[in-house]
C-alpha cells in the first residue's frame, strides 16, 4: 500500500486550462468567438492560445512571472485568459476603470514583466508608467489592436504603433508554435490569477487565486447553469 502513492497518470492537477483543451477536441468546428468582424472555432482558439503561450514562453515568461493586461471586453483578452497561465505565468487583469495613479500603483506592485494594453487603454497605461519612479523597471509593452473593417486598415493601423510598445499582440501570436506544450502547474495550489481590489476606501489589496480554486468555482457555476431550479 505504501507504493501507491500519487503520480502524474493518476493525479493530474485541477486546472481551469483542461476546459479549452477539451472544447477544442469536442467541440473544435463549433464557434467560439465572434466580435466584429472575427470569428473563431474552439480549435482555432486553442491554437491562438498556445501560440500565444509559446512566444510569451520564448521571451522568458514563466512561472511566477506576472503578466498585466488592462483591456475591454474583446477576443484577445478572452485569449489571454489561457495563453499566460499555459506559458506558466500569472495573470493580472487591471479594471480599465481605474484613474493613471491606482494602475500605476498596482503594477509597481505586481512587478509584471509584460503588460497587454488594447488602443482603447493606451493613453491610461503610458500615464500610468509615466509615473513610475526612476528606480521602477516599467513592464514590457504589447498594444492589442482592433480587428479592422478591411485587409487595408491592419496595415495601416501598425504603422502607427506607439515606439513604446515591442510589438502588437497579433504579431506576437503569429510567431507562435501551435503544437506548443503547455506549461501545467505543479501543483494544483500554483497560483493563476493576482486580482486587486478596487481600492475606493484603502488601498488596492491584491488576492491570489491558485488553479484548484478556478477550476473548482467553474465546475460549480457549470453545475448551478445545468441544473434547472
Amino acid at each position: 500500500m505504501e507504493e501507491l502513492k500519487p503520480r502524474p497518470a493518476s493525479c493530474s492537477p485541477f486546472t481551469p486550462l483542461g476546459f479549452l483543451e477539451r472544447a477544442a477536441t469536442v467541440y473544435g468546428d463549433c464557434t467560439s468567438i465572434i466580435y466584429n468582424n472575427t470569428s473563431f472555432t474552439w480549435s482555432q482558439t486553442h491554437r491562438r492560445c498556445l501560440q500565444l503561450a509559446s512566444s510569451l514562453s520564448s521571451i522568458g515568461i514563466g512561472s511566477g512571472h506576472i503578466v498585466s493586461v488592462l483591456a475591454y471586453n474583446i477576443p484577445a483578452m478572452y485569449e489571454i485568459q489561457f495563453g499566460v497561465p499555459m506559458s506558466g505565468g500569472i495573470l493580472n487583469c487591471i479594471n480599465t476603470r481605474l484613474d493613471a495613479r491606482t494602475v500605476s500603483v498596482l503594477l509597481r506592485h505586481c512587478e509584471p514583466k509584460l503588460l497587454f494594453v488594447d488602443t482603447l487603454s493606451q493613453s491610461l497605461a503610458l500615464e500610468a508608467i509615466s509615473l513610475f519612479p526612476l528606480t521602477n523597471l516599467p513592464p514590457v509593452l504589447v498594444l492589442i489592436q482592433d480587428d479592422s473593417e478591411d485587409a487595408g486598415g491592419s496595415n495601416s493601423s501598425s504603422s502607427i504603433v506607439d515606439s513604446r510598445f515591442c510589438c502588437t499582440y497579433e504579431s506576437l501570436v503569429e510567431k507562435g508554435d501551435p503544437n506548443f506544450k503547455w506549461i501545467r502547474p505543479k501543483s494544483e495550489w500554483s497560483p493563476i490569477v493576482l486580482n486587486y481590489t478596487s481600492g475606493t476606501t484603502s488601498s488596492p489589496k491584491g488576492v491570489v487565486h491558485s488553479h484548484r480554486g478556478i477550476f473548482t468555482m467553474t465546475v460549480d457555476s457549470l453545475i448551478d447553469w445545468e441544473v434547472p431550479k
